[in-house]
C-alpha cells in the first residue's frame, strides 16, 4: 500500500528554503551594494585619482641649465644637445650579451663600458644608462634600422655641458658631473619642492660656480602628463608644465685676462688673485696648473682620473683658494701697519740693522747677511729689512700682531662664493694650544715669535687672503667682501638682477699710518726691489716683493738654488696694487719656487695692470721672456689689448651632430672701468659678443671633496728665519 505525501510538511520546508534564499540574496545584493557605496562615494575621490595615475603618467622635463658669462658676455660655460645610446638593464636579458652585439653598430670603448658598469653600480635597475654618448649620425642611421633587435635599447636626444676654453678659468668656472649616492642620500634632507625640483636630473654642479650657483643654474623642472595604453605604450599627451631654463650667472671676471695670466705663469706653478679694491669684484682667479672640465662631464675615465690624481704638480688643487703658503716679505707692510697703531713705532723710528738679529745666542739673518744700518719704516719695507722686524714681532707678540692681523683677513675665511676655501694659519697662543696635543707642544715659545715679523715660522695664509689685505690697504681701510658673482638675468624675461653685496667696512686704521705705508710701497716700485719692473709705467703703483722659504734652511746653511731640488725651492711672491693714489686693481700672486720675487712674481703683475690701466697687451717677445723668468719691465712695443681677439675655443669646431648650442647670451655688464672688446667676425662664438660697452676705459673621486692640501707642507714648531725681498 503506498503511503500518502504530507503535503503541509513539503510546503513547509519549501517555504523555509524560499525565505533561506531570499534572505542570502537580499544579504548578498546588501554586501554588494554597501561594497558599491564604499568604493563609489566614499573612496570616490581615491579611486578617481588611482585609475587616473593608471590612466597617466607623468614624466619630468629637465631645465636647460643656465649659461655661465665672463663680465664681457662671453660664455665660460654653455649647452649643446646630442644623441646618447642608453640601455636600461631591467628590459633585456644579459646585459653584458647586448653590449657586445651593441658594439657591432656603434662604437664602444672600453672607457664606455668602464664607465657604463660603474653607473650600473650607483643607479637603480629601471633607470636608463648611457653606454655610448655623443653619436654621429652615421652610428644614429646604423642603430634606428636594427633597433627592433634591441628591447630596452633607444637613442635619446640629451642636452651635454661644454666648456669652451677648456682649462681657462676651469677652477672658478668647476664642471658638472652625475649625481652619486652620496648626493642622493644628501638630497633625501631637502625640502619637498626641492627635491621634486630634481626628479628627472642626472648632472649636479661639482666645483666652482656651478656648485656654488647651482640652484640659480639649474632651473625649475617641468612635467608631461601623458596617456598610456594597457601596455605602457604613450598615447597622446594631455597636459604640459614647461621647463624653466636656469638663470644665466655673469662673473666680474675678465677672461681675456684670466687666459693672459695662465699663459704667462707658462709651466709654473702658483696663483693670482687681482680684485677691484672698491668693491671686492674679482678681475682674475688663476690657480696654475689647470685641467680641462670637460673631462668630468659623463664620468671622468680611469687614465685621465689617474693623471690628474697623482701628478706632482697637483693640477685639480685649487692655489688661489686652497692652497697656504708662507707670505714672506709680502707681510712686512702689514707688520708696518701693526707697528704704527699699536704705537710700537713711529715712521721716524730707527733700527739699526747690521745684518743679522740676535735673541739670546740664537741668530736670525738678513737675507744676504748684509746690514743695511739705520732704517726706519719706509726704508724697512724699500729695503725689505728683516732685522727691523725681527725686532717689531718681539715688540709686539704673537697675540697681538694675531688681532690685528685677523681684520685684514689673514687666516680667515673671506666670503668668496666660491666653496671650499680654507682658512690658513694665524698663530696665535690659543691657536697652538688648541691645535697641539703634547702639553710641551700647546706653550708658545718667545723665538717662536721672531719669524712671523718676515712672514715665516706658523704663518700660511691663501693668495685670495693676502689679495684682500691688500686691497684694503690700497682702499685706504675699507674692507670689501671678495666675489665672483655679477650678476644673474632671468632665462624668461631677461632682466638682469644684481647681486646684492654687503657694504664696505671701515677698519677705522689710521690715515696718517696707511698712507705712510703707501708711500713706502710706492717706494718699493720707485727706488726698491721692484724698480726695474715698472720703469717707464705711466701711473704710480705700489708694491713688495717677497721671497719665502718653502723648506727651513739651517742657520750655518747658506742657500745655493743648485743643491736644492726643484719642489723645494723659495716662492716668490709680490702684493700690489695700481694707481697708487685711486687705485682701480690689487693683486697678490706667488710663483713656486721661483725664487726672488721680483724676477718672476712682480712682471706678471706689472703687465696685469698695463692691461687693466692701459688697454696694453704683451707681445709674443714679451711674454716668453715673463714664462722664462726672464723679464722686467715690458719689452718691445705691446698690443692693443681692446684688438686681440677672444680667447679661441677649441671646442667650437669640435661639437658633435647634433651640434645645438642651447641657451641665451647676456649683454656685458661693466664696473670697472675696463672697455670690453669686440670679438672679430671670423671668431667662432658661442654666444652673440657683447653689443655696446657699459663704461669707458680709462687707461672617478670628485676633487671638491678632497682634503685642502697645501702645495708644501710646513713642520709644526719650526724656526723660519730667512726671508729676502
Amino acid at each position: 500500500m503506498t503511503a500518502l505525501r504530507d503535503v503541509e510538511a513539503d510546503l513547509s520546508r519549501f517555504r523555509a528554503r524560499v525565505w533561506i534564499a531570499t534572505l542570502f540574496v537580499l544579504v548578498a545584493f546588501g554586501l554588494i551594494g554597501t561594497r558599491a557605496y564604499f568604493l563609489q562615494v566614499t573612496r570616490h575621490e581615491d579611486l578617481k585619482a588611482q585609475a587616473e595615475s593608471n590612466r597617466t603618467a607623468v614624466l619630468p622635463i629637465v631645465p636647460h641649465r643656465g649659461l655661465i658669462l665672463d663680465r664681457n658676455g662671453i660664455a665660460l660655460a654653455t649647452n649643446y644637445s646630442a644623441y646618447t645610446l642608453e640601455i636600461t638593464p631591467s628590459r633585456v636579458g644579459d646585459v653584458d650579451e647586448v653590449i657586445e652585439e651593441l658594439a657591432k653598430i656603434v662604437d664602444i670603448q672600453p672607457r664606455d663600458r668602464k664607465r657604463f658598469k660603474r653607473l650600473r653600480d650607483e643607479s637603480r635597475n629601471f633607470d636608463s644608462l648611457p653606454i655610448r654618448t655623443r653619436l654621429t649620425d652615421a652610428e644614429v642611421a646604423r642603430f634606428t634600422a636594427l633597433r627592433f633587435k634591441f628591447p630596452g635599447v633607444e637613442i635619446k636626444a640629451r642636452l651635454f655641458r661644454q666648456y669652451p676654453y677648456e682649462e681657462v678659468a676651469s677652477h672658478v668656472v668647476g664642471y658638472i658631473g652625475r649625481i652619486n649616492r652620496t648626493e642622493k642620500t644628501q638630497m633625501e634632507d631637502w625640502p619637498d619642492e626641492d627635491r621634486a625640483n630634481y626628479r628627472g636630473t642626472e648632472y649636479i654642479g661639482k666645483l666652482g660656480i656651478e656648485q656654488s650657483f647651482e640652484q640659480q643654474l639649474h632651473g625649475l623642472t617641468g612635467f608631461d602628463q601623458i596617456e598610456t595604453s594597457a601596455g605602457g605604450r604613450a598615447v597622446r599627451t594631455l597636459n604640459r608644465t614647461s621647463a624653466t631654463p636656469g638663470n644665466t650667472v655673469i662673473l666680474t671676471l675678465d677672461i681675456k685676462l684670466q687666459k693672459l695670466v695662465e699663459e704667462m705663469f707658462g709651466a709654473r706653478r702658483g696663483a693670482l688673485v687681482a680684485l677691484d679694491p672698491r668693491n671686492g669684484e674679482v678681475l682674475a682667479f688663476v690657480s696654475k696648473p689647470t685641467f680641462d672640465p670637460n673631462l668630468f662631464v659623463d664620468g671622468i675615465d680611469v687614465e685621465n682620473w689617474k693623471m690628474l690624481n697623482e701628478s706632482i704638480e697637483k693640477p685639480l688643487l685649487n692655489r688661489a683658494l686652497r692652497g697656504t703658503y708662507p707670505p714672506g716679505s709680502t707681510y712686512k707692510p702689514f707688520m708696518g701697519l701693526a707697528a704704527l697703531a699699536s704705537g710700537k713705532r713711529t715712521p721716524q723710528a730707527i733700527t739699526n740693522d747690521p745684518g743679522y738679529w740676535m735673541f739670546g745666542d740664537h741668530r736670525f739673518r738678513s737675507h744676504g747677511d748684509a746690514g743695511l744700518g739705520a732704517v726706519d719704516l719706509h726704508r724697512s719695507i724699500v729695503k725689505s729689512s728683516n732685522v727691523y722686524y725681527y725686532a717689531l714681532a718681539n715688540d709686539l707678540g704673537v697675540d697681538a700682531i694675531h688681532d690685528f692681523m685677523k681684520p685684514l683677513g689673514f687666516g680667515q675665511i673671506t666670503g668668496l662664493d666660491l666653496k671650499g676655501e680654507v682658512r690658513g694659519v694665524l698663530p696665535s697662543q690659543a691657536w697652538k694650544r688648541r691645535n697641539y696635543k703634547r702639553p710641551e707642544l700647546q706653550r708658545w715659545y718667545a723665538g717662536e715669535t721672531i719669524s712671523l715679523g718676515i712672514g715665516q715660522g706658523y704663518n700660511s695664509f691663501t693668495m685670495l687672503q693676502l689679495a684682500q689685505a691688500t686691497a684694503i690697504v690700497a682702499n685706504r681701510g675699507i674692507k670689501h667682501t671678495p666675489h665672483l658673482g655679477l650678476a644673474t638675468e632671468d632665462a624668461i624675461t631677461r632682466l638682469r638682477q644684481p647681486l646684492e653685496r654687503p657694504p664696505g667696512e671701515s677698519l677705522g686704521l689710521n690715515a696718517t699710518h696707511v698712507e705712510a705705508v703707501v708711500r713706502a710701497m710706492v717706494g718699493v716700485t720707485q727706488e726698491g726691489t721692484s724698480t726695474r719692473v715698472f720703469a717707464g709705467a705711466p701711473y704710480l703703483s705700489a708694491g713688495k716683493t717677497g721671497t719665502a722659504q718653502a723648506v727651513t734652511i739651517g742657520q750655518k746653511d747658506k742657500y745655493d738654488v743648485r743643491k736644492i731640488e726643484e719642489h723645494q725651492r723659495d716662492h716668490s711672491l709680490y702684493i700690489a696694487f695700481a694707481p697708487a693714489d685711486k687705485p682701480m686693481v690689487a693683486l697678490a700672486i706667488v710663483v713656486e719656487n721661483a725664487g726672488f720675487g721680483a724676477a718672476h712674481a712682480a712682471p706678471i703683475a706689472r703687465r696685469v695692470f698695463d692691461y687693466v690701466l692701459l688697454d696694453q697687451y704683451p707681445n709674443d717677445e714679451d711674454l716668453k721672456a715673463v714664462q722664462s723668468g726672464l723679464a722686467a719691465a715690458p719689452i718691445g712695443k705691446p698690443r692693443k689689448a681692446s684688438e686681440i681677439p677672444w680667447p679661441p675655443t677649441p671646442l667650437s669646431a669640435a661639437t658633435p651632430s647634433p651640434a645645438t648650442a642651447v641657451g641665451h647670451a647676456a649683454a656685458p655688464v661693466r664696473t670697472d672701468g675696463i672697455s670690453p672688446t669686440t670679438p672679430p667676425a671670423t671668431q667662432t662664438q658661442h654666444v652673440p659678443p657683447p653689443a655696446t660697452p657699459a663704461l669707458n676705459a680709462t687707461p672617478g673621486t670628485d676633487p671638491a671633496l678632497a682634503a685642502p692640501a697645501r702645495p708644501h707642507e710646513e713642520t709644526p714648531g719650526r724656526s723660519q728665519a730667512f726671508s729676502s725681498p
